[in-house]
């Protein structure tokens, strides 16, 4: 489960240091579509996994897909971040890959705008692909920018609300939430204090909590970002401000913001067999797939379900929602064998059964329409739910901007203030961080 932790640890620095780099990328090398995928060829795939079963299940489907292409050789080489990605696009020549993969979804609207990867579009109505019915929309809408389609989905990911039922069970509480208010209610419910601590929290609604950020929470009232003109929303959009509201109630309602801190602070590591959801800390997480499979191996005694991360009362018909993302994969710009390179990201991400093996092996959601409902893949209780959470026509993501996710960073910083009671006035807050995500974004260009 690297590739998770890896993800958030790049998804802030990538966002403020590649638009200086990747906007110079030129290269050595012009690369082109003009090659025979049907010659014998070598083609360099560049990944960032890492843990030995990951790169064992990415090699699984390299040798499937030669076997069925052996004219085609795939050299893969495993635990590449962006800035490695970066700076071998700018060199270009021999020794730059000809096929990427990348955690950071956020750096989509720079590899597009900056022409580092090649538009797919024309590869796909090529080989008569429509994406429209092959992906979801929010794994679309990820991957692309201003209808540049650089890159496709590769795997996903999908968050939802783990929940712990002893401690259900013990406080009368018969089924997971599916409001906010209900979930308010709960939380409230399976809160025990001890002295000026706690002996046990509902949930960590503070944005240090694990994969409580201000994205993840947002999903559940869909909002904008951006404007048609691609100026931000965050003064204006209901959702983005309901959702800052709801976090600083439940911050409130649960102890307040430096009590909540103290806890926070006694939270083994996420990543690691001491995250608070699987020592009992909380009884509520909001968390992706991937945390099954640690509760799996760290964890195989706790009672545990898995439920949509609860709607606000007002949209409680779109339960079962939530915030999508996941691995994108697109060709370098500086390829001399695109139409090879091609045929490998083809089958990586639209091959039905290579998709559902390989998300079976390394425990994500499938990113094709086709794999989320194929009867292959895991049909475990817990993992379904992510699958329909996937699904759902009502998950979203967030969009593409042409300088990273510097304008998630913005709303996040101001999410720190807001909590904490830095920022007392959440209207101004909101018109300052849109003022700076609009100029950002501008500087960018």
């Amino acid at each position: 489960m690297k590739r998770t932790t890896r993800r958030r640890l790049v998804a802030v620095t990538a966002a403020l240091a590649l638009p200086l780099a990747i906007s110079a990328c030129t290269g050595t090398s012009k690369g082109g579509n003009s090659d025979n995928p049907d010659a014998d060829v070598t083609i360099l795939f560049w990944h960032g996994w890492s843990a030995d079963s990951e790169v064992a299940a990415i090699q699984q489907t390299i040798d499937a897909f030669e076997k069925d292409n052996p004219n085609i050789h795939v050299k893969a080489v495993g635990n590449i971040t962006d800035d490695k990605i970066n700076q071998a696009l700018r060199a270009g020549g021999s020794s730059a890959p000809d096929v990427v993969s990348s955690f950071t979804t956020n750096n989509v609207g720079q590899f597009c705008s900056s022409g580092a990867f090649v538009d797919l579009n024309p590869f796909m109505a090529k080989s008569g692909i429509d994406p429209s019915t092959t992906f979801t929309g929010p794994q679309l809408e990820y991957t692309q920018y201003q209808g540049n389609q650089c890159t496709l989905p590769l795997l996903g990911d999908a968050y939802g609300l783990y929940y712990n039922k002893d401690m259900f069970a013990a406080a009368g509480i018969s089924e997971p939430p599916k409001t906010l208010s209900e979930f308010e209610a709960d939380a409230v419910k399976l809160t025990k204090t001890s002295g000026d601590t706690y002996s046990q929290l509902g949930f960590m609604p503070n944005y240090h909590g694990y994969e409580s950020t201000t994205e993840h929470y947002a999903a559940q009232w869909s909002p904008t970002y951006f404007d048609a003109d691609g100026k931000s929303t965050a003064a204006t959009d209901p959702g983005l401000k309901a959702m800052f509201d709801w976090q600083k109630g439940m911050v409130d309602k649960l102890g307040g913001f430096d009590k909540l801190e103290k806890y926070r602070s006694t939270f083994g590591d996420e990543f690691g067999a001491k995250n608070p959801f699987m020592t009992g800390q909380v009884a509520m997480a909001i968390d992706g797939e991937w945390r099954g499979g640690m509760i799996d191996a760290d964890a195989p005694d706790l009672n545990y379900g898995v439920a949509p991360f609860p709607v606000p009362d007002d949209q409680a018909d779109q339960y079962g929602k939530g915030y999508i993302t996941g691995t994108i994969v697109g060709i370098a710009s500086t390829s001399e064998k695109q139409n090879a390179a091609w045929r490998f990201v083809q089958y990586l991400t639209t091959n039905t059964k290579a998709v559902v093996d390989f998300a079976n092996a390394i425990h994500n959601v499938p990113s094709t329409i086709d794999a989320l409902a194929s009867p292959d893949v895991s049909q475990d209780p817990n993992f379904k739910a992510f699958l329909d959470i996937a699904a759902n026509p009502n998950s979203n993501t967030t969009p593409a901007s042409p300088n990273g996710g510097a304008y998630l960073v913005t709303l996040q910083d101001l999410g720190y203030d807001y909590e904490s009671g830095k920022q007392p006035d959440l209207q101004a807050g909101l018109q300052e961080a849109a003022s700076q995500i609009d100029t950002d974004i501008d500087q960018s260009k």
